[in-house]
C-alpha cells in the first residue's frame, strides 16, 4: 500500500514558539533575524507583506500577547527585540514604536526602571472557540456567552494550534486595520490555549498499513487525527472508533495533525446502531448504565406499603388518565378530574414521585445528576434512568396504584384558580390514551371518557388564551415523525401535526410548572425568596429583532419591534400572517433566533416566550433531573424548611443545562443522519418542490416542506454563470443571466448526492420560477461577493441565512414559547 504522508491544513503547520510562550510572531517575516534568512516565518510559511496596516497590526498583536501572557514579568524595548530575533534598523524602530502606541492605548505600563509590564486592567479576553469553516472561528467570550455581538473572529492562520471547544485567550486587533470594520465582527488572534475542550472524538477509521487517520464526525473539528500503528487497537478499514487525543499542534512534535489512540471500537460505519452510537459518543453522552447503578435500581422494592399510602393524599377513587405518544412507555404525568357541587372542577396534575425511589448518595442519584436528561434520538431513548424506574416503578401505567407529586386547582367554568393544593399523593390511572387516540374521541364525541376529555380541552384553550392575552408567544415551528423498518432504515419522514390533545396535556403541564415556582416564592419565610431551580428565557436581542424586521420587511411583511412592550402581540400577528406560506418554517426559524436560549437557574429572571414572571420544571422528573431537584426544594419548605444555600443549587443547574444542550444536538445530529439516508434512497430522477432556506456565499440551502429535509444547491452547479452573493438582500445575482436566487423563493430540485459521512445533502435545481434583476441589483457592496467558481463547504455554519442570524452550532431549537420546539410536552421530547 502506499505511504501516505501526515496532511496540514492552515491553522496546524509545525510552528516554533517563543521561550515561556505560544506566541506566533509576525516580526520575524520582515526582520533581519534567522526566520528571514530561511526565507519562511517561524510558521513555515513565506511571508506575507502584501498590506503593510494588516501586518502592522498583526504584529502589534504578537508584541501585545507577549506582554499579557506574561503579565507578571517587566521587559525592556531590547528584551522585546531579543524574544523576536529582530536584528534589522528599521524593524527595531518599528517595534519601539509599537511598544509606545501600546502604552499610550493603556494597554502597557511604563514603569520607573524603564521596563514595561501588560496593564492587568486591559488583558487578552478568554473565550470558547466555534469553528465555522476552515478559513475561521469564532471566540465566545466567557463573559458574555450570550451576546453575540461580542464574539470575535479570528483567521485560521491565527487560531495558535486552537480546536473548537477549547478555551483559549484571544487578543483583539484594533479598530482600523484588522479591528472592527464597518459592517464586521471584531477581529482578533488567539495567543494562548488555557485549556482542551475535547479529549475524545468520535469519527471513521482510514488505515494505511503502519499507522492510520481519524476522519472526526465532528465538522468543527477539521482536518485529521494521525494514530501510530500500535494505537489502532485493532479497529479495521472504515470502522466508526473513539479516539483520545494524546498530542495537539503545539506540543513541538512536529506532527502537523492531532495525534491520537483508538479506546473504543464501534462498528462498522453505515449501520444503524453503530452510527446511533456514534452520534451518543462524539457529544459524550452515555450508551449504557454501569452495573452498579442497574443493581442499585434492582434493590428498590416493587411493593407499595400501607405506611406510604397513609402519609399521602389519595386520589386512587378520581377519574384519571394519562395521554402520550403511542410509542412512549415512560408516563411521567397524569390528569385526574372531579366534578365539585359547587359547579367547579378539581383537577390533578400528577406527576412520578421519582424521588421517592432515588435517594441522595446512591449511585442511583449520582447517575441521574450525571446524565441530567433523557436522550431522545430517532429510533431509540437513552433514559435518565434505568429501565426498571423509567417504564415500570415510576411510569404512571394503567390499572396500578402510583405514588406521584401533584398539583391541585380548583378551576371555574372559566379556568380561573380558585384554590390550589401540593403535596405527595397516591393516583390509580384508569386509562392510558395516544395522542391520536384522545382527539379523535374529542372529534367524534364518542369513546372513553369522552366528557371529561372535551372539558378538559376547553379548560386548556382558555388557560392558553389567558396566556396569549398576557403576552406569551405562539412558536408553531415543525418537527418530523419517521417510519423506520426493523433495521432502523427510515420509509417515509413526514412533519408532526400538533393538535388539541397535545395542547390539552401543554397547557395543564405549563400551569403545573408556573404555580409551583410561584408556591415556593410564597413560603419565603425572609425577605428573600427561598432558593429554588427556575427555569429562565430572558428577553430577544434586539439588534437581531431589528435584522428579522428589516427581513421581514423586504417579503412583504410587517414586524413592529420598536416596542418592546407590545413585541409578543407584534410577533404573533407576524406568524399569523405567515402562516400556511412557502416562507413560513424559514421565517419561524430566524424569528426563534432571536430569542434568548432557555436554561436552568436558581435566579429569578422571568420566561419571556411564555409570559410568565415565574416559571420552573416540575412535570418531568423521569426524564429531567431539574424537575427532582424541583421536588425536593418543594417538599423542604412543605416541610416547613429554611432556605437552602443556593450556589450548589446554581451549579446543578449550570451542569443541567449544558448536558440538556449536548442532548438537543445529539437528537438533531440523529435527525438529519436519518433525513440524509432517507434521501439516499430516492430515485435520483424523482422532482421535489422545496422553498430556498438559506442563501451563502456558496450557493443555497432548500428545504422540502413534505419531510423538511434540507439540501445544498452549490453556485458551481448553476451552469456557467457568474453569481454574486448579495449580502445585505439574502440573494445570488447572475452577471449574464440576470438570474435572482432570493430566500423563500419556490424552486424543484432533485437529489445529486446524499453524503451520510457528513450528513449533507445536496441537490441539483430542475427549474425554478427566478426573477430577473435589474442594472439597480447590481449596485450592492462587494463585500459580500462571490461567483459561481467557488465550491464552498457545505457546512450550514459557513453562510449566514441572515446577517446576525447565523447558524452558531448552538441549540437551533430554541425555547420561546408554548410550542412543539420550545415549552412542548413531548412533540419530539420539546423542553418546556
Amino acid at each position: 500500500m502506499a505511504s501516505k504522508k501526515p496532511k496540514t491544513n492552515e491553522y496546524n503547520r509545525p510552528k516554533a514558539a517563543p521561550t515561556g510562550s505560544n506566541v506566533r510572531p509576525s516580526i520575524a517575516r520582515a526582520s533581519g533575524g534567522r526566520a528571514r534568512e530561511q526565507g519562511t516565518d517561524r510558521r513555515g510559511r513565506e511571508p506575507r507583506l502584501g498590506n503593510p496596516d494588516s501586518f502592522l497590526d498583526e504584529l502589534k498583536a504578537d508584541v501585545a500577547a507577549f506582554f499579557e501572557i506574561n503579565s507578571q514579568v517587566s521587559f525592556s524595548q531590547q528584551q522585546v527585540l531579543d524574544h523576536f530575533d529582530v536584528g534589522d534598523r528599521k524593524m527595531k524602530l518599528i517595534v519601539h514604536g509599537l511598544v509606545g502606541e501600546l502604552t499610550d492605548e493603556g494597554r502597557l505600563s511604563r514603569l520607573p526602571d524603564g521596563t514595561y509590564r501588560a496593564n492587568e486592567e486591559v488583558a487578552t479576553v478568554q473565550g470558547v472557540v466555534e469553528h465555522v469553516n476552515e478559513k475561521f472561528a469564532y471566540v465566545l467570550p466567557s463573559e458574555n456567552r450570550t451576546d453575540r455581538e461580542d464574539d470575535i473572529w479570528v483567521s485560521a492562520d491565527d487560531m495558535s494550534g486552537a480546536i473548537d471547544g477549547d478555551t483559549v485567550r484571544v487578543i483583539k486587533f484594533s479598530d482600523g486595520g484588522r479591528g472592527r470594520r464597518a459592517g464586521r465582527r471584531q477581529e482578533g488572534k488567539i495567543v494562548q490555549v488555557v485549556s482542551r475542550g475535547r479529549t475524545e472524538l468520535v469519527g471513521t477509521i482510514d488505515v494505511w498499513g503502519k499507522y492510520a487517520y481519524l476522519q472526526p464526525d465532528n465538522k468543527r473539528v477539521y482536518g485529521e487525527v494521525y494514530i501510530p500503528g500500535d494505537k489502532i487497537g485493532g479497529a479495521k478499514q472504515d470502522e466508526k472508533v473513539i479516539v483520545r487525543l494524546t498530542k495537539y499542534p503545539e506540543d513541538g512534535t512536529g506532527k502537523d495533525t492531532l495525534e491520537g489512540e483508538v479506546i473504543t471500537v464501534l462498528g462498522k460505519a453505515g449501520e444503524n446502531n453503530t452510527e446511533m452510537h456514534a452520534i451518543l459518543a462524539e457529544f459524550g453522552l452515555p450508551n449504557e448504565f454501569p452495573q452498579g447503578v442497574e443493581a442499585d435500581a434492582e434493590r428498590i422494592p416493587t411493593q407499595i406499603t400501607k405506611a406510604d399510602i397513609s402519609k399521602r393524599r389519595d386520589f386512587r377513587s378520581i377519574t384519571t388518565f394519562t395521554i402520550d405518544p403511542v410509542d412512549a412507555k415512560d408516563f411521567d404525568d397524569a390528569l385526574s378530574i372531579e366534578y365539585l357541587e359547587n359547579g367547579n372542577y378539581e383537577i390533578g396534575v400528577h406527576i412520578a414521585d421519582v424521588t421517592h425511589y432515588v435517594l441522595p448518595g446512591t449511585m442511583l442519584e449520582e447517575e441521574a445528576f450525571k446524565r441530567a436528561t433523557s436522550v431522545y434520538l430517532v429510533d431509540r431513548v437513552v433514559p435518565m434512568l434505568p429501565e426498571k424506574l423509567s417504564n415500570g416503578l415510576c411510569s404512571l401505567r394503567p390499572n396500578e396504584d402510583k405514588l406521584t407529586f401533584s398539583a391541585v386547582f380548583e378551576l371555574t367554568p372559566d379556568a380561573r384558580i380558585v384554590k390550589e393544593w401540593f403535596g405527595r399523593t397516591v393516583i390509580h390511572s384508569d386509562r392510558r390514551f395516544a395522542y391520536e387516540e384522545a382527539q379523535d374521541i374529542m372529534d367524534n364525541g364518542a369513546g372513553d371518557y369522552v366528557e371529561e376529555l372535551r372539558l378538559l380541552n376547553d379548560l386548556a384553550k382558555k388557560l392558553r388564551g389567558e396566556r396569549f392575552r398576557h403576552g406569551a408567544i405562539n412558536f408553531e415551528t415543525p418537527e418530523v415523525r419517521f417510519q423506520l423498518d426493523e433495521n432502523g432504515v427510515p420509509i417515509a419522514v413526514r412533519p408532526k401535526i400538533r393538535k388539541d390533545a397535545h395542547k390539552l396535556i401543554e397547557e395543564f403541564m405549563l400551569l403545573a410548572n408556573k404555580r409551583v415556582a410561584e408556591f415556593v416564592v410564597s413560603l419565603s419565610k425572609s425577605g428573600e425568596h427561598n432558593t429554588m431551580v427556575y427555569r429562565v428565557h430572558e428577553g430577544p436581542d434586539e439588534d437581531k429583532l431589528r435584522i428579522l424586521s428589516d427581513f421581514a420587511k423586504r417579503l412583504g411583511y410587517k414586524l413592529n419591534v420598536d416596542d418592546i412592550d407590545h413585541l409578543s402581540r407584534s410577533m404573533n400577528q407576524f406568524m399569523e400572517a405567515i402562516e400556511g406560506r412557502p416562507e413560513e418554517n424559514m421565517l419561524q426559524q430566524l424569528a426563534v433566533r432571536t430569542m434568548s436560549k432557555a436554561k436552568y437557574s436558581t435566579e429569578d429572571l422571568g420566561h419571556f416566550g411564555l409570559a410568565f414572571r415565574r416559571y420552573s420544571h416540575f412535570t418531568s422528573p423521569i426524564r429531567r433531573y431539574p424537575d427532582m431537584m424541583a421536588h425536593r426544594l418543594l417538599q423542604h419548605y412543605l416541610d416547613k424548611g429554611a432556605s437552602v444555600n443556593a450556589e450548589p443549587v446554581e451549579e446543578q443547574c449550570k451542569h443541567a443545562s449544558t448536558r440538556e444542550k449536548a442532548a438537543a444536538e445529539a437528537e438533531r445530529a440523529s435527525i438529519k443522519y436519518k433525513q440524509v439516508e432517507f434521501m439516499s434512497r430516492m430515485d435520483t430522477n424523482q422532482v421535489f418542490d422545496g422553498v430556498i432556506s438559506g442563501v451563502t456565499e456558496f450557493g443555497f440551502f432548500v428545504e422540502i416542506p413534505e419531510n423538511s429535509c434540507e439540501g445544498l444547491v452549490r453556485m458551481t452547479d448553476l451552469s456557467t454563470d457568474y453569481f454574486e452573493y448579495d449580502r445585505d438582500n439574502y440573494r445570488i445575482i447572475g452577471r449574464r443571466s440576470k438570474k435572482m436566487y432570493t430566500f423563500g423563493d419556490a424552486v424543484q430540485v432533485r437529489v445529486k448526492e446524499a453524503n451520510l459521512a457528513r450528513r449533507s445533502i445536496d441537490f441539483e435545481l430542475v427549474s425554478d420560477s427566478a426573477k430577473r434583476a435589474t442594472d439597480a441589483d447590481f449596485s450592492f457592496s462587494s463585500n459580500g461577493r462571490s461567483d459561481s467558481r467557488r465550491g464552498g463547504s457545505s457546512s450550514r455554519g459557513a453562510g449566514p441565512k441572515a446577517p446576525g442570524l447565523r447558524e452558531s452550532g448552538r441549540s437551533k431549537r430554541k425555547e420561546g414559547a408554548a410550542a412543539p420546539k420550545g415549552e412542548n410536552r413531548r412533540g419530539g421530547r420539546g423542553r418546556r
